[in-house]
């Protein structure tokens, strides 16, 4: 690590602790509602004390840290990552600051923002490994803007969605970085691999502070802004590594996308109601209510319940890992298309990890019907 990167990453350290310490000292102090969630009666909140939303707001002045530096010392310009967070930490930080949007205004401004910033950067996605996909994104433009805002939205919503439990997200948006950083280190994409590792050292002083006791919260600005910046990285990661199948980083995005999915047609075609409303019946929480049925303890269950789901996460994303690992040895010294082969075994394990997810959720729900 040269001197530059050094001083960057002990300016975040830094920085880090003193914003969270200061603000945490002053909220407490001065019994500030701003930035504070007291909302203990909303369907997603499983907390009993007022905790202050400032990790969005930290995380966000420390990726700011991160471009400057990396703009003014290296000329790297990492544009597209700025708006797209920016954009979508401000949406977010009206909730946080207690401006009440209406959710279908929300997802308005969230399509309008996308269409804006995508038409205006380079991001696209040329290949997914469907071919009648593969054929419209190459012949409608309309089609291609289309799907685009639609993983972006997934993935964005996914973020938010599952935020709320001690570590479920930081650690989550953790392994999914680690994994982007790797892959772009790897492969020889040292700038990109650079700037990530700088967010994965931001993610780590934000648990710090968020897990196992959260004594600050990520808020809607902080799950947008990570979403935002997951997004936005994989589509990144994907172009700069064209050989690697588009269902590998669908497999890295596979909870995330199935949490909005499942959840978006259980609404609609199960429960008869408008699929934009939160509620409690994601899988994160069936496990978190079957875990505090058993302990009695909400802490407990609360922060066992980020590291259960991440911890089957990850489990299950190394085959796909050590498979592209070991096929990209494998060129060297065997004549096969190493390649597709990676690509047919993740298009069939994504759809694995689809029926793991289904019938966990089926059997958590069950479990839940039992206690009532």
């Amino acid at each position: 690590m040269d001197l530059n990167k050094l001083l960057l990453f002990s300016t975040l350290v830094i920085f880090s602790v003193v914003f969270y310490s200061f603000f945490l000292l002053i909220l407490k102090k001065n019994n500030f509602t701003l930035f504070i969630d007291n909302e203990f009666n909303k369907p997603q909140a499983f907390h009993e004390s007022t905790t202050p939303v400032i990790g969005g707001l930290c995380i966000y002045f420390s990726l700011l840290i991160v471009y400057f530096n990396f703009l003014f010392f290296n000329n790297l310009i990492f544009l597209d990552y700025i708006l797209f967070c920016t954009l979508f930490f401000l949406l977010g930080l009206l909730g946080d600051i207690k401006i009440n949007i209406n959710p279908k205004i929300r997802l308005g401004l969230m399509i309008l923002f996308l269409i804006v910033l995508i038409k205006n950067n380079d991001l696209y996605v040329s290949k997914t490994g469907v071919e009648i996909l593969n054929i419209w994104l190459e012949n409608s433009d309309f089609f291609s803007l289309f799907f685009i805002c639609l993983c972006f939205l997934f993935i964005i919503n996914g973020s938010n969605l599952i935020d709320g439990y001690n570590g479920l997200l930081g650690f989550h948006a953790l392994i999914i970085t680690t994994n982007l950083f790797f892959v772009n280190y790897l492969n020889g994409n040292n700038d990109l691999a650079s700037f990530i590792f700088f967010v994965i050292l931001i993610l780590i002083m934000f648990l710090i502070f968020n897990f196992p006791k959260a004594k600050i919260f990520l808020g809607d600005s902080g799950a947008y802004l990570i979403g935002a910046f997951i997004a936005v990285c994989t589509i990144k990661t994907s172009i700069a590594n064209p050989e690697i199948s588009p269902f590998y980083f669908c497999i890295l995005l596979s909870y995330l996308f199935f949490e909005v999915f499942f959840s978006f047609f259980r609404k609609i075609f199960k429960e008869k109601k408008t699929p934009i409303r939160p509620d409690n019946k994601h899988l994160h929480m069936l496990i978190y209510k079957i875990l505090l049925k058993k302990n009695k303890n909400k802490l407990k269950s609360n922060w066992l319940t980020s590291v259960i789901i991440n911890l089957i996460y990850f489990a299950f994303i190394i085959p796909p890992i050590a498979i592209l690992a070991i096929s990209n040895n494998l060129t060297d010294v065997v004549a096969f298309d190493a390649h597709n082969f990676v690509g047919l075994f993740c298009k069939y394990y994504s759809a694995v990890l689809f029926g793991v997810y289904f019938i966990s959720y089926k059997k958590a729900s069950e479990k839940i019907r039992k206690f009532l």
